[in-house]
């Protein structure tokens, strides 16, 4: 399949990286009903191990099954799918080649105390990836928590081996920890921040949260009042955070969140492609819809990014 000059332009703006991690960019930039047009929609499904099964999946019981998953992204003509190790092991062979995968390596989940700093294991390798025909890794990391180093020290080290190896890298970067506020984990200076830590880390994409109009920080206050930074629309926020992520030289996709009315789903769809983001990575609002309705929901959406609604 041929990149399209879209892709073909995104992907020069990688310029210091292989063959191999160029092309699996493309395949998830080329897949799916957004093909070629520098958009995309991924579905995540990591939240059995965040918030344990019922949480997850009981609204929806179908997704207890890693095949409904798989089948939900293809038919929808989603540009990727992304999970941990088990699930993505449980339809690699059924499902090959059929949609590219991105393998979580980390993980943490709902049972820790609240005195044990925000962390997440390691869960699986780049070899892993690789043996299972996936075009990513993905990693969260949590700018504010007093982990945070050695996070950004382990994704350094699995990124340089992901790329070794053709294996291109998505980060998670969302704020949480003993250093920021719970408003703050969606305040747009720290959202910015986040977006900017996950470029500097190398990843080729960065997921981040949709953020508000607060801002956290007294010292980035006086510079957004200073220099007169729009946060005012989301939009304007979106826009923001594609100048944090290389002035827009690095895919950025947004999460959805919670699950949450439809008109929600498309309004945040519409502010992320009117800012400039690359697209949703939406999970809980996809997979927890009787399938009928996710997969409208997720044509919707191809439609907004398309500019058709």
């Amino acid at each position: 399949m041929k990149a399209t000059r879209t892709v073909q332009k995104i992907l020069a703006n990688y310029e210091g990286e292989n063959p191999g991690v160029k092309a699996n960019l493309c395949r998830m930039l080329m897949q799916g009903k957004l093909s070629g047009t520098g958009k995309m929609i991924i579905l995540p499904v990591d939240q059995g191990f965040e918030h344990g099964p019922a949480r997850s999946f009981a609204p929806n019981p179908d997704g207890y099954d890693p095949h409904y998953h798989y089948k939900l992204a293809i038919d929808a003509g989603l540009n990727a799918y992304a999970a941990p190790l088990g699930m993505i092991e449980a339809g690699a062979d059924t499902f090959a080649g059929q949609i590219p995968t991105i393998l979580k390596v980390n993980s943490a989940n709902s049972l820790m105390s609240d005195t044990a700093g925000k962390n997440q294991a390691i869960t699986a390798s780049v070899d892993d990836a690789l043996r299972l025909g996936c075009s990513a890794i993905g990693f969260t990391i949590y700018p504010g928590s007093d982990c945070a180093l050695s996070m950004f020290e382990e994704i350094s080290a699995m990124r340089e081996e992901a790329a070794a190896k053709g294996v291109a890298t998505v980060i998670w970067s969302y704020p949480r920890g003993e250093a920021i506020s719970k408003d703050g984990e969606t305040a747009i200076d720290i959202a910015a921040y986040a977006a900017q830590i996950a470029a500097l880390l190398g990843a080729h994409v960065i997921k981040i949260k949709l953020s508000t109009d607060h801002l956290e920080h007294p010292e980035a206050r006086k510079v957004y009042e200073a220099q007169g930074i729009d946060i005012a629309s989301q939009a304007a926020r979106v826009r923001h955070c594609m100048q944090a992520s290389f002035n827009g030289r690095r895919i950025v996709v947004f999460s959805g969140g919670a699950k949450k009315g439809e008109n929600s789903v498309y309004d945040d769809a519409r502010a992320i492609r009117d800012g400039g983001g690359n697209g949703s990575i939406i999970g809980r609002n996809s997979f927890q819809r009787p399938r009928d309705e996710a997969l409208a929901m997720l044509g919707k959406l191809v439609d907004i990014y398309k500019g058709r609604a």
